[in-house]
């Protein structure tokens, strides 16, 4: 994801700079502890310090978690009682924590000859972590299987040979894994195999790592990043277009297993509004909703007819997530790197909030 100078300033950390602002700090208060935790998302601050924050269901926080790094993606265990952040790729750690202490456990780093890609996600049993990690020479992907012992993720086994540069992993069911394969071949975060590059959108047996499908995109310019699943078992995935400045490349598509990709539509000139990236991609009965911050946008799609329903201007639109408790009315959280909040029904009834978070391009729901 490019980034303009601005905000590369104010996304810059290191490893030693653990500390986060007085109002992180503050996050454990009292009066927070008492808000009922909804949302986790990686968040950064205005100088260049880095955490995962707890949040409710407005995005105010409840914990703060320090992180070494920028994060990126979010995984938590099935109980809602542990998660682990990821570094944004390349990245060398992920942090395993309480969520509801905000007590943090151990820092796993990668293997020296690997690093992740920002993202995992529990079995449902959270007792198994699988993360999209790439060799770093070649970014050959590599779905790592840890194993959670207490408060320690130790690394079993690896799934390979399904493509270069996996991104986003979800689980689609018991057995299977999907995977977003960018395709994109990278020296640090600069892409040096465009005119070759193999995206797809991948499913693996969850036992054995098998490739059990791979289905790809007319257009090899456009990288397969972030995933969402319907309820009735459709995977959606939000592509970076890696070509043309001035194409109107569609960055959205749809897949049932067994059949081809399907592109959403939307004009090209509307397409060009997202400034070729999708940053997260939540699902919600009838309808989808991408976000872009790049792009300052995001976009609502009715998945019966697979038209574009509404471009919404939200200033750095970054995650997205459905509430699933079954105690609200369903509902997607969008996040801003701003720190507003939109709570949006399906029907479009929109609610915001301004919160002094400056969230990152993810959000997860605590079960």
């Amino acid at each position: 994801m490019a980034i303009n100078n601005q905000r590369r300033k104010l996304l810059k950390g290191s490893f030693g700079a653990v500390a986060l602002s007085p109002w992180l700090t503050a996050c454990s208060s009292v009066s927070n502890l008492d808000k009922k935790a909804a949302l986790i998302s990686c968040s950064r601050t205005a100088n260049g310090r880095f955490g995962a924050v707890v949040a409710d269901s407005e995005g105010y926080p409840i914990h703060s978690i320090p992180l070494p790094e920028r994060g990126h993606g979010v995984a938590i265990t099935p109980n809602g009682e542990l998660a682990v952040a990821f570094a944004r790729r390349p990245g060398n750690y992920m942090q395993l924590f309480n969520i509801k202490t905000g007590v943090s456990y151990s820092i796993t780093p990668s293997m020296p000859n690997r690093y992740f890609y920002g993202h995992g996600v529990f079995s449902y049993d959270g007792l198994t972590l699988y993360t999209t990690e790439g060799e770093k020479e070649t970014s050959q992907g590599v779905i790592g299987v840890y194993q959670l012992q207490g408060t320690q993720l130790i690394k079993m086994k690896e799934f390979s040979g399904f493509g270069i540069g996996p991104h986003e992993v979800i689980r689609v069911d018991d057995t299977t894994l999907a995977i977003g394969v960018g395709g994109v071949h990278t020296k640090g975060r600069v892409p040096v195999n465009l005119t070759s590059m193999e995206p797809a959108l991948v499913y693996l047996s969850t036992e054995t790592g098998e490739v059990l499908e791979s289905v790809g995109l007319p257009d090899h310019k456009l990288s397969i990043r972030h995933l969402s699943l319907s309820d009735d078992g459709r995977v959606l995935c939000g592509q970076q277009y890696r070509g043309e400045p001035e194409d109107g490349a569609p960055l959205v598509a749809v897949h049932r297993r067994g059949e081809p990709l399907v592109q959403l539509n939307a004009e090209p000139e509307e397409w060009l509004r997202f400034n070729h990236y999708i940053a997260s991609i939540a699902v919600l009965g009838d309808h989808v909703v991408a976000t872009s911050p790049r792009g300052n946008c995001y976009g609502v799609w009715n998945l019966k007819t697979n038209q574009l329903v509404e471009i919404a201007t939200l200033a750095d639109a970054s995650g997205v997530v459905v509430n699933s408790n079954g105690r609200d009315l369903p509902q997607w959280h969008i996040s801003s790197g701003t720190g507003k909040v939109i709570n949006r029904t399906e029907r479009g009834a929109v609610t915001s909030h301004q919160t002094n978070v400056m969230w990152d391009n993810h959000w997860s729901q605590i079960s």
